[in-house]
């Protein structure tokens, strides 16, 4: 499978704006080992330095040829949710959709960063890891495997896996490590929880931190539509997120006033009360158990797979799994459905808690039979580039009458299946940096916690330390 990123030249047109032709640009990150006379995978970040004109790269509320987006502001300051669609992420039927959601004060500004860099950084873990074992004499990897030739190619298949793994986790540690050590985004008490998933052929791979939440329609035998959770909502509540955060000498435990949500304390002071276990950043709470290492897993789709919804907790706060699947499912056109999960969120925010300020919502909604409806059914709906306020960073402004629209009636007919396994983490040990090393399965017992069902309807953090960056001394 040869490696270009970008390998159409056609005009899509939506509300992001529209996207002038631009030719094909590839890098060397071919799945077959073969040389490339194009141009490099390094020369190819140094130009993605204009990321916004890179083809088939959606990042505002709009449409791609295959998803759409939309994030609305809440009412808790700046938008800090980041959200991003890319097609043609690599050759051969492969995409890359991700949501992220900042905390802390400068939450909004890694939300971004990340949006930007982790994808390039995937790229760049998958082109190391596949010149390694292109260089060990492993062949080529296809992302669909015929069922007739599943025994023989079940090697390949799980090779596939194991790479995908393997650039997801350093990818993860590579973003942070940036994170870390730039020079203008203080990371100390702000980060950003992240769910990205690669559809790859019929393979789809998921890497995810922290509480945003991936999830899936598909049909079941009866032809209904069932919603499928993807992914772990990480709380630190979690019996083994709150074991290894213990034993880094963290503290989690929920204040009185908010007895659900569990949080992240320092071991000398009340902050900063992270609500989650696992982000990037949060470097205050990095040496007392909360990781960036993401869980990992891998899911073969079927024709009864219809779409997958990842979303920010600003929209799982309020709606259900199978809320959010029969909205989708039943939204009066396809480039409709973000917006119409946002709108009915935000509604949601206004009924259940009328004094609570509404979080911030982003949602990617993406077919997986990629195929998208006519510019002309998206404006039908009123969700014209006129309507929809959007800016360059990605974040959408505050709208009151994003509730104005009715909600499809809802019909209560759906099935909750148990979410895949996911990786996690066996016996932990005294340092956090450690555990980044560790992959066992995790035990049965965590696939049916209360994580799946988590509802914060507070900021993330809740204060920042009162301390410098310099420990004091035990």
């Amino acid at each position: 499978m040869g490696g270009c990123v970008s390998t159409s030249s056609r005009r899509t047109s939506g509300s992001m704006g529209r996207r002038e032709e631009v030719s094909p640009t590839c890098c060397d990150i071919g799945f077959c080992g073969q040389k490339r006379t194009k141009r490099t995978f390094s020369d190819h970040v140094i130009a993605l330095h204009h990321l916004p004109s890179v083809p088939n790269r959606v990042f505002t509320n709009g449409k791609s040829r295959s998803s759409c987006i939309f994030t609305q502001q809440g009412r808790k300051g700046i938008n800090q949710d980041a959200m991003i669609v890319w097609e043609d992420f690599m050759p051969e039927d492969v995409t890359f959709c991700g949501v992220f959601d900042g905390h802390g004060p400068h939450g909004h500004l890694v939300a971004r960063k990340v949006r930007d860099a982790l994808p390039l950084k995937l790229l760049s873990s998958m082109n190391s890891c596949q010149s390694r074992q292109n260089g060990s004499g492993q062949t080529c990897f296809k992302g669909s495997l015929k069922a007739a030739d599943l025994d023989k190619d079940v090697s390949a298949e799980e090779r596939l896996i194991s790479l995908w793994r393997e650039a997801f986790m350093k990818s993860y540690k590579a973003m942070d490590k940036e994170l870390r050590s730039h020079p203008n985004l203080d990371c100390f008490c702000s980060g950003s929880t992240a769910v990205t998933i690669v559809k790859q052929g019929s393979n789809l791979f998921m890497g995810y931190i922290g509480d945003s939440r991936a999830v899936m329609g598909s049909k079941d035998n009866n032809d209904l539509m069932v919603a499928i959770q993807l992914t772990v909502d990480l709380k630190p509540d979690l019996p083994r997120e709150a074991e290894r955060i213990k034993r880094c000498k963290g503290r989690v435990f929920a204040l009185q006033d908010e007895p659900e949500v569990c949080r992240v304390w320092l071991p000398f002071d009340d902050a900063p009360g992270l609500a989650m276990a696992r982000a990037f950043g949060d470097f205050c709470l990095k040496e007392y158990g909360v990781i960036s290492m993401p869980e990992f897993s891998h899911r073969l789709l079927t024709e009864k797979d219809q779409f997958i919804v990842l979303a920010s907790d600003g929209v799982w706060d309020v709606l259900s799994n199978e809320e959010v699947v029969e909205i989708v499912s039943l939204a009066p056109s396809r480039s409709s459905a973000a917006r119409m999960l946002v709108d009915s969120a935000a509604r949601e925010w206004k009924l259940k808690y009328p004094t609570s300020k509404m979080d911030d919502c982003a949602v990617v909604c993406f077919f997986l039979d990629g195929k998208m409806d006519s510019e002309s059914d998206y404006e039908e709906q009123g969700f014209s580039s006129a309507t929809i306020q959007s800016y360059h960073s990605g974040n959408a402004g505050e709208s009151d009458d994003s509730c104005h629209r009715s909600e499809p009636s809802l019909q209560r007919n759906f099935t909750v299946r148990p979410s895949e396994e996911s990786e996690g983490f066996g016996n932990g040990r005294p340092h956090p940096e450690e555990f980044e090393g560790n992959e066992d399965t995790v035990a049965g017992e965590d696939q049916n916690w209360l994580g799946l069902e988590g509802v914060t309807r507070v900021n993330s953090l809740i204060q920042l330390p009162r301390f410098s960056e310099e420990r004091p001394n035990p």
